[in-house]
């Protein structure tokens, strides 16, 4: 199924922007607005520190102390002349009632709406402050400071500054604050593209590889993963992974071809011969046994043929027929070896063996045992030459049977080796066979708790050595 540019655009990168990139802007526009108040509530809190220093003592001595006689409005007027931070802060003094009785800037300031005087009333310091706009539109910050009632007026006196540069100054902050989150965005944002890009080409050369594999070209192949991380390991993984399988192909061609021949060559032998038989002129009885002998043992080897194929399948499919029971090795081997002696005799090849004339009782199917034995010598004689030599030595250990079988004939590579054991695997195609017996031979050991182990080079033959588990003398596994 091939994957919509829609669906590609929406993956990876899609799910990148939505569940990072997303919340990383959040988080900075979080943290530039918490700075922000933070900056704000830090530069006007200075203010009002600097608005609450003017309010001390001086003022409340000031008032208090004036001169016998000294009018209200003439001690305002004295504190207003004589305020030194004109520049800074406007000082304004009211009367009982909350009129503006003089100011520092010398203007009326009537009507302006500073809701600070009737606050300081109501609070138990006899102080308040207020941020707001002005009539004119300006921003400020005021502090109205009650003077005690020991003075010789009723009143109070507040402390106006503007707040419209500290405004400007927080503004420019505010800018490179975001200035600053721009360029930290664009970055992350650059950075993480880039890296995401680096995931996504690599998936997607991947993905790509993955369906002309699975569409059947097992030639495909993933380049320009060299990294050693990951995704190169995956590729890796997945190159390993089409090799197995193309090399599988490859054999199993190779089966198919070779049970073709394996089928065709004994159908040949029965139907030349059986062709033969019935053109016969009555009364030739010798040449009728020989054809009936020919066709009887081609038979033989089809029907051998198809018990491979159908044991190694139901091995294969986990549900291999074995029928449980006590007996003895050492006799099953023994009978093996009887089939070969004709064999030996008839292709020219030296059949010695060394097996205990003792009991080596083992718990297992008898038949599939003895099938072992046959794969094993039956190789040993197929891959040998005339004047060659095969050897059987069995001995007995007190827990299990080891059985070594040598042959001189054309031995296995160091390339094949490692493969002799796998399903229809033939290291030698010019030599007749379906290339599932060695399969066999390993799955059935197995199954009995043994071990496999084939040595071999090329002209100098091949050892297979069997490991088999044995019963205690009249001893069988539990719950038998």
């Amino acid at each position: 199924m091939k994957t919509s540019s829609h669906r590609k655009k929406s993956g990876i990168t899609r799910r990148w922007v939505l569940n990072t990139l997303c919340v990383i802007v959040v988080i900075l526009l979080g943290a530039t607005v918490i700075t922000m108040l933070l900056f704000r509530e830090q530069y006007y809190g200075a203010v009002r520190a600097t608005l609450d220093s003017r309010a001390t003592g001086f003022v409340r001595s000031y008032f208090l102390n004036a001169s016998n006689g000294e009018s209200f409005d003439l001690r305002a007027n004295a504190y207003v002349e004589s305020f030194t931070d004109k520049t800074l802060m406007e000082v304004w003094v009211l009367d009982e009632s909350g009129n503006i009785v003089v100011s520092s800037s010398g203007f009326s300031v009537a009507g302006e709406p500073f809701p600070d005087y009737a606050q300081a009333l109501a609070s138990d310091n006899g102080k308040a402050f207020w941020t707001g706009r002005t009539s004119s539109g300006e921003h400020v910050m005021s502090l109205c400071y009650l003077l005690e009632p020991q003075s010789m007026q009723s009143g109070a006196v507040r402390y106006v500054i503007s707040l419209e540069d500290l405004d400007s100054q927080l503004l420019t902050i505010a800018a490179l604050l975001f200035l600053l989150c721009a360029v930290i965005l664009i970055l992350m944002t650059a950075s993480g593209l880039y890296f995401v890009r680096s995931i996504v080409q690599p998936v997607k050369r991947i993905t790509e590889t993955a369906q002309r594999i699975a569409d059947g070209d097992l030639s495909a192949r993933i380049d320009g993963e060299e990294h050693d991380d990951e995704l190169g390991r995956l590729s890796a993984t997945i190159n390993d992974m089409a090799r197995e399988l193309n090399e599988t192909d490859r054999i199993k061609n190779e089966f198919i071809s070779t049970v073709s021949h394996e089928l065709r060559t004994p159908l040949t032998a029965i139907r030349g011969w059986g062709g033969t038989l019935l053109d016969l002129p009555p009364g030739d009885t010798e040449l009728t046994k020989k054809g009936l002998r020919v066709m009887i043992g081609e038979t033989e080897r089809l029907s051998q043929l198809v018990e491979e194929l159908l044991d190694f399948s139901r091995m294969e499919a986990g549900q291999p027929t074995m029928r449980m029971e006590r007996f003895d090795v050492f006799a099953a081997l023994r009978e093996a070896l009887l089939l070969f002696n004709e064999r030996a005799r008839r292709e020219a090849v030296t059949l010695s063996y060394t097996v205990p004339q003792e009991e080596a009782p083992l718990f297992g199917d008898r038949n599939r045992i003895k099938q072992v034995f046959v794969n094993v010598l039956d190789n040993a004689f197929k891959y040998n030459r005339p004047g060659g030599e095969v050897s059987v030595e069995a001995e007995r250990t007190p827990s299990a049977v080891c059985i070594r079988v040598w042959d001189t004939g054309c031995g296995i590579s160091e390339e094949d080796l490692p493969h002799v054991t796998e399903k229809f695997y033939k290291a030698n195609t010019a030599v007749r066979g379906s290339g599932i017996g060695l399969a066999v031979v390993r799955e059935v050991v197995e199954a009995h708790n043994g071990r496999l182990s084939i040595e071999s080079a090329p002209d100098k033959g091949t050892a297979v050595s069997l490991w088999l588990p044995i019963l205690e003398s009249g001893a069988l596994p539990e719950g038998e």
